[in-house]
């Protein structure tokens, strides 16, 4: 799955990956500050999702809601500029990409090695989001259970 319209530089990093580092790093010195962390954690998302274009941003909120309402104990935060939840640890469990951010034609709702979906030796950890439905919102509710079981 290539970026459209992505200049790669002599690196090997697109545009858009190169930006995405650099957001990871400013989020890294941010979680260094000392005070409350989880509120500055929802803010950044919060932030994030108002940042997004009209489509993604209808789908992050219901990602958003509906991760808060099926995992509370997870924390939200951004991670790579992308809107996350991460576990008691600090670890990533889920996360949601918007289309935009590499220019894919989907958006994805995604998981990281902290949730617990392992289903023998091949499991999918990613899912390709373009509209959300009760039936969407249902098949996210089972997956972020699983993932913090």
């Amino acid at each position: 799955m290539s970026a459209k319209n992505s200049t790669t530089v002599s690196d090997g990093f697109t545009a858009e990956e190169r930006a995405a580092m650099k957001e990871r790093a400013a989020e890294l010195r941010a979680e260094g500050r000392s005070g409350a962390k989880k509120a500055d954690g929802l803010q950044a998302v919060l932030d994030r999702i108002e940042q997004m274009a009209p489509e993604d941003r209808a789908l992050a909120e219901r990602v958003h809601m509906t991760v808060t309402a099926a995992a509370p104990q997870l924390s939200p935060k951004t991670w790579y500029g992308m809107p996350a939840y991460a576990n008691e640890a600090g670890k990533i469990v889920v996360f949601f990409q918007d289309s935009a951010k590499f220019n894919y034609r989907y958006s994805t709702l995604g998981f990281q090695d902290t949730a617990n979906l392992d289903d023998g030796d091949l499991w999918p950890v990613a899912y390709a989001l373009q509209k959300w439905s009760p039936a969407v919102e249902k098949k996210v509710v089972e997956l972020v259970r699983a993932a913090v079981s």
